[in-house]
């Protein structure tokens, strides 16, 4: 809450909420001028579209015939843009239960872009995917290379989702390496900045093309018991 204090954004996209529906605070972010549309779940999992205006044709879960009990995607309609809040699965380790469902997972969410939505239509696909890119976004990439956050099974399934047409919004203005969203708690790594870059917005042309800023929000992973991520974000002009 005081984060959208702060940054009053039109959008904001959250992920493990670890509440169900009934326990999301939607009286406190209406006082604070903003619609919710929930997928809320207890443990871990649970996402939510926070925005201005009233959030249109909201759709939960992939949309497929898997049985999945997991909240992990929320879609909806803001302003003529196509909104979609994802929170991909961890994993754990690679070649586990969890690791299969997770790759299975980021195919079953290329197939809901394909059946869902439109790649020459404005769309952002945000939030928690648990996949550093490339090298840039990893502070030791042969250190991580066997971990589910870097492994190259899972970067080839990331750049399978953004293959469907989908931009990384940070990139158009960060070429630079060593800017992360998530850092470790143990071993001073946030100010070691031994961190990796696991948080994205991705948006399809149309709507890259109108990207006038992106960024981290750093600073948030300071002060008492943060969050070990960060947000993330990206400004777009009006389409005129």
């Amino acid at each position: 809450m005081r984060w959208l204090e702060r940054h009053s954004p039109d959008v904001l996209c959250l992920q493990e909420l670890k509440a169900p529906d009934e326990q999301f605070p939607i009286d406190e972010v209406r006082a604070a001028g903003y619609h919710a549309a929930v997928h809320g779940q207890r443990t871990y999992n649970g996402v939510a579209i926070l925005s201005r205006l009233v959030p249109e044709g909201v759709e939960r879960g992939l949309q497929d015939e898997v049985e999945d009990a997991e909240a992990r995607l929320i879609a909806a309609r803001v302003a003529g843009v196509r909104v979609v809040c994802l929170y991909v699965p961890n994993g754990q380790v690679v070649g586990s239960e969890k690791w299969t469902y997770r790759q299975a997972w980021m195919r079953r969410l290329r197939g809901f872009l394909e059946r869902r939505c439109d790649p020459m239509e404005p769309l952002v696909l945000c939030g928690d995917w648990n996949v550093a890119p490339d090298d840039r976004d990893v502070c030791d990439p042969p250190g991580w290379a066997e971990s589910v956050l870097f492994h190259p099974e899972a970067r080839a399934a990331f750049e399978s989702i953004r293959g469907w047409g989908l931009v990384d919004t940070f990139r158009l203005h960060h070429p630079e390496p060593g800017r992360y969203s998530w850092w470790d708690y143990r071993m001073l790594a946030f100010p070691k900045n031994q961190g990796l870059r696991i948080d994205h917005v991705l948006a399809t042309d149309s709507l890259a093309r109108r990207c006038t800023a992106a960024g981290i929000d750093r600073d948030e992973r300071k002060g008492p018991q943060p969050s070990d991520h960060v947000p993330v974000w990206a400004e777009f002009s009006p389409d005129h």
